[in-house]
C-alpha cells in the first residue's frame, strides 16, 4: 500500500509547489506543429521532407519559416499569442505530390497565450467541390462524435450529481481540470508511462472527488444549507480551484510525455490519429459500463433511487449518503478521464475544464437533467453540432451555435431530449 500512498502524495505536493518555480518550464511558449505525409504507391502513408512552410501575420509581416524534417514533421516558435497565417509553398513539394485541396495552401489561425496549436496539410489527389464538401463534413462528424463524447463523459458525473443531490456544480469543470493535471505530474514529473500514469489520476480524481463531498458538501447538507447557496459555493470554490492551478501549474499548455504528435492514418476518405480512435473506443466502453452499472447493478440501482425520491429511497433502508458518496467519487473518476482524454487530444491547461463547462452543461440541459444517459446523448448532438457548424461559419463562433441550438430545442422540449415532464403546482 505504500507505493500508491508515495505517489498520490507526491501528486498532491506537485499541486502545492508551483510549476513555474522550474526555469525551463516557465516560459511561455507559443508554437505550430504538425506532420506533412502521403501516400506512397502500397497505399501507406510515409513522411514527406523537405516540404517548406511559412508563418506571416495577418498583414503580411512574415515571422518565419520552417522545413519538414526525415520524419515529416515540423515545429516553430510564434512571437506571442494573436492571429496568423502558414503558408504551405506548393512547389517544395516531390514531383507527382500535391495538396489534396490545392485552394488550401493558406491557413488563418488563432494561438492563445502558451498553445501550441497543430496544422494540418492534407496530400493526396485532388477532389472535385462537392466532393471536397462531402469529405470535410464527414472529418468532422468523426471528430464532433469524439469531442461528444469527451462531453460526455466529463458531464455524467455533473449529471449523477444534480440528480442525487440537487447541486448545480459550477466547480465541475476543475475536476475535469484536475485530473489531467494529475496524470502530467505522475506522467511527466515522475516519470510513469501515460497507461499507468492515467490509472493513478482516476484513482487520484475519484478520491479527489470524494473529499470535495466530506469536507465541503456533505458538512453543508447537514447545516441545511440551501440550493442556491451551494450553487455559489460551487462557483467560488471553482474561482479558488482555476486560479490555484494557474498559480501551481502556470499559464501555458503542456503535452504528455507521449503520443503528443502521431501521423495520422487513412480510414477511407477520413485522416485520424490511432490515438483518437484509441480514445474513441475507451469512451464507448466506459458510457456502456455505466449503462450496465446503472441498470444491472446494486448500487446503480441505489442512485437510480436515490434520485428519484431520497426520502423514498431511505424509508427502504438505502443509505443515501454513501450513495451520494460514491456519486461523487465516481463522477470525479469520470471527470478526471474527460480531462485525460481532452489532454491527450490537445494539451493539458489551467483552463481547460472551465471551457468545457458550459459544454456540459449544455449537453446536460439538452439531454435532460439528473440523468447520465440524457447528458450521453445531449453531449453527442451538442460535439457534432460544435464541429459541423465550422462548415458554414468560423470556428471562433463554433460554440455559439451550439448554444442556440440548444435554446431552439429547450423552447420545442424544455425538459430535454430524455427528460420526463412535470406538473408545477
Amino acid at each position: 500500500m505504500r507505493f500508491p500512498r508515495i505517489i498520490l502524495g507526491a501528486v498532491f505536493a506537485a499541486l502545492l509547489v508551483p510549476a513555474h518555480a522550474e526555469p525551463a518550464l516557465a516560459q511561455s511558449s507559443e508554437s505550430v506543429r504538425g506532420a506533412i505525409t502521403a501516400e506512397d504507391e502500397e497505399g501507406e502513408r510515409v513522411p514527406v521532407e523537405g516540404v517548406e512552410i511559412v508563418v506571416s501575420t495577418t498583414d503580411g509581416a512574415e515571422v518565419g519559416t520552417v522545413v519538414t524534417d526525415a520524419e515529416g514533421t515540423y515545429s516553430l516558435e510564434l512571437p506571442g499569442p494573436g492571429e496568423y497565417q502558414a503558408t504551405l509553398v506548393q512547389e517544395s513539394l516531390p514531383e507527382d505530390t500535391q495538396l489534396r485541396d490545392p485552394e488550401r495552401d493558406t491557413l488563418t489561425f488563432n494561438i492563445g497565450p502558451g498553445q501550441s496549436r497543430p496544422l494540418l496539410f492534407p496530400l493526396g489527389e485532388s477532389e472535385e467541390r462537392g466532393s471536397r464538401f462531402f469529405t470535410r463534413a464527414l472529418q468532422l462528424f468523426v471528430e464532433g462524435v469524439k469531442f461528444g463524447l469527451i462531453i460526455a463523459i466529463s458531464a455524467v458525473g455533473l449529471s449523477l450529481i444534480f440528480g442525487t443531490t440537487g447541486l448545480v456544480n459550477f466547480a465541475h469543470g476543475e475536476l475535469v481540470t484536475f485530473g489531467a493535471i494529475a496524470a502530467w505530474i505522475v506522467n511527466v514529473l515522475l516519470g510513469i508511462p501515460l497507461i499507468p500514469a492515467a490509472i493513478i489520476a482516476l484513482i487520484i480524481g475519484g478520491i479527489f472527488g470524494g473529499l470535495n463531498d466530506l469536507l465541503l458538501w456533505r458538512p453543508l447538507r447537514r447545516r441545511g444549507a440551501g440550493l442556491i447557496a451551494m450553487l455559489v459555493i460551487s462557483i467560488g470554490l471553482s474561482l479558488f480551484l482555476r486560479y490555484l492551478y494557474l498559480y501551481q501549474f502556470g499559464g501555458r499548455t503542456r503535452p504528455y510525455g507521449q503520443y503528443a504528435v502521431q501521423r495520422a492514418i487513412d480510414i477511407g476518405p477520413i485522416l485520424i490519429a490511432p490515438k483518437d480512435l484509441i480514445s474513441i473506443a475507451i469512451a464507448l466502453a466506459v458510457l456502456l459500463g455505466i449503462g450496465l452499472l446503472l441498470q444491472r447493478t446494486k448500487i446503480g440501482k441505489a442512485m437510480r433511487a436515490v434520485a428519484d425520491n431520497k426520502d423514498l429511497a431511505e424509508s427502504s433502508g438505502i443509505n443515501a449518503e454513501r450513495v451520494v458518496l460514491f456519486v461523487w467519487v465516481f463522477g470525479g473518476a469520470l471527470a478526471a478521464l474527460g480531462g485525460i482524454m481532452l489532454g491527450l487530444a490537445e494539451q493539458v491547461s489551467w483552463l481547460m475544464g472551465f471551457q468545457l463547462l458550459l459544454l456540459m452543461f449544455a449537453g446536460v440541459i439538452l439531454g435532460g437533467l439528473g440523468t447520465a444517459y440524457g447528458a450521453l446523448v445531449g453531449s453527442l448532438v451538442v460535439g457534432i453540432f460544435i464541429q459541423m457548424s465550422t462548415l458554414f461559419i468560423s470556428p471562433e463562433l463554433k460554440n455559439v451555435g451550439a448554444l442556440l441550438v440548444l435554446i431552439v430545442i429547450l423552447i420545442i422540449r424544455p425538459q430535454g431530449i430524455l427528460g420526463q415532464a412535470e406538473r408545477v403546482g
